[in-house]
């Protein structure tokens, strides 16, 4: 049976200058992403996309090299839009996604609202999947939006509780219907 992964890209390399959409990953986050992409589980991908965020798609050529595959960008995976606020400090950021997780039915700080995220990247991975035929397949997207797209394909209400650790995780969903094999787990040790 086909598998899709979820994979959240790992450590970024923090510039509050620079845009967050444009940040890189960091040395630690390429190390993580090299030792994921040759995991046996992994073994049977024929499909790679990816969100138009620099540390996303830094994060499936990585993985895409070992496969001779390419990677497919589609912006509808991207982040929750938070280019309202920018870079926030840690703890203002925390805060901030708290709350973001907390009201689903609200903008946050200017912040796209949770639902709608929720809804754009489903969508986003319903439409590709439509157009997928053999093989596993693999998202590397983001923390965000990846727990609104498992709470949603377990249809549970949207929540914080359901986040990823820290960066660099992944779930699995079999093909076809969508039913979770397993939640978060970490890419490669820290």
């Amino acid at each position: 049976m086909p598998t899709a992964f979820f994979i959240t890209h790992p450590e970024v390399s923090v510039d509050p200058a620079t845009p967050v959409p444009a940040w890189r990953l960091s040395d630690r986050g390429v190390t993580r992403m090299r030792a994921f992409a040759g995991c046996a589980v992994l073994s049977g991908l024929t499909s790679i996309w990816s969100s138009s965020e620099a540390k996303a798609i830094e994060a499936a050529g990585l993985l895409a090299a070992g496969f001779g595959l390419p990677v497919q960008v589609d912006e509808h995976l991207g982040e929750n839009d938070r280019s309202a606020t920018g870079f926030l400090p840690p703890v203002d950021f925390e805060r901030v996604a708290d709350a973001f997780f907390a009201n689903p039915h609200e903008s946050v700080c200017g912040w796209e609202r949770a639902l709608d995220a929720q809804d754009r990247v489903a969508r986003a991975v319903f439409r590709i999947l439509a157009t997928h035929h053999d093989g596993d397949i693999a998202f590397v997207s983001h923390g965000g939006v990846g727990t609104l797209l498992l709470c949603k394909l377990l249809n549970a209400p949207v929540s914080r509780s359901r986040d990823q650790p820290f960066q660099g995780h992944f779930f699995a969903f079999c093909l076809p219907g969508c039913k979770i094999i397993h939640e978060w787990q970490p890419i490669a040790e820290r």
